[in-house]
């Protein structure tokens, strides 16, 4: 009986430790619902959320604010007035 709750015990605290996210900056980049939905959570109550899902959060919307897209290249001619 001793060794039964011990190993239920042991399955309890398993099974309750943390997780990792799920989302990744790509998935929240491709789907901004679901961003939104994070950072209203994360706005309302961060320590329920973790800190690793509010920092992905911020990571995407970051990555959609400035985007990965071309640098600026000037002209090689400079333009005349």
């Amino acid at each position: 009986m001793n060794k039964l709750s011990f190993g239920l015990m042991t399955l309890l605290l398993v099974a309750c430790g943390n997780t990792t996210p799920t989302d990744t900056v790509d998935s929240l980049v491709a789907h901004p619902d679901r961003l939104h939905a994070v950072e209203q959570q994360c706005a309302n109550d961060d320590t329920r959320m973790g800190a690793a899902e509010c920092s992905l959060a911020a990571q995407a919307r970051r990555r959609l604010f400035f985007g990965n897209g071309p640098k600026y290249t000037p002209p090689k001619k400079p333009p005349s007035f």
